[in-house]
């Protein structure tokens, strides 16, 4: 079996973030292979951090690079905020 329907919706997910990002004022640019967002602040571009979406027992999450989660992937308004907030307070 392919794994192209898990990687359909993982992108799916990270688009829905990446709307929600941009929409805070970040930059969001979608790294394909494994599908992950290097988020920034278009100020500060070498304070970046990559989200990626994991499906978990519990469903979908995004993940920080080092595997903290982040929120559900069903509430990216919420994980755009926590995201913002972290990158914020690095500037």
């Amino acid at each position: 079996m392919s794994a192209a329907p898990r990687e359909h919706t993982r992108t799916y997910y990270l688009g829905k973030l990446a709307t929600e990002l941009e929409q805070r004022g970040l930059t969001a640019v979608l790294r394909p292979d494994p599908p992950a967002l290097r988020v920034s602040h278009p100020d500060a571009a070498l304070m970046a951090e990559t989200v990626d979406c994991a499906a978990l027992p519990d469903g979908w999450f995004f993940r920080w690079s080092w595997g903290e989660l982040v929120g559900l992937a069903d509430d990216p308004a919420l994980a755009a905020e926590r995201i913002a907030h972290v990158l914020a307070a690095r500037r």
